[in-house]
C-alpha cells in the first residue's frame, strides 16, 4: 500500500526532495502522494521531521 501524508504535515517540502520517483506534490494545506506513482520506498518518511508520511 502506498504511503499517505497525514494532517501532521507542516508543508516543509522535505518529502518532495526525498522522493526518488516524484510522487509527492503540494496539495491544499499539506503535501499529497500519488498512490499510482509511489514505490513504497519510505524515503519520504525518513526525511520528514514530523513523521507525516505513513504506510
Amino acid at each position: 500500500m502506498a504511503y499517505k501524508i497525514t494532517d501532521e504535515c507542516v508543508s516543509c517540502g522535505a518529502c518532495v526532495d526525498a522522493c526518488p520517483v516524484g510522487a509527492i506534490t503540494e496539495g491544499d494545506g499539506k503535501y499529497v502522494i500519488d498512490a499510482d506513482t509511489c514505490v513504497e520506498c519510505g524515503a519520504c518518511a525518513g526525511a520528514c521531521p514530523v513523521g507525516a508520511p505513513q504506510e
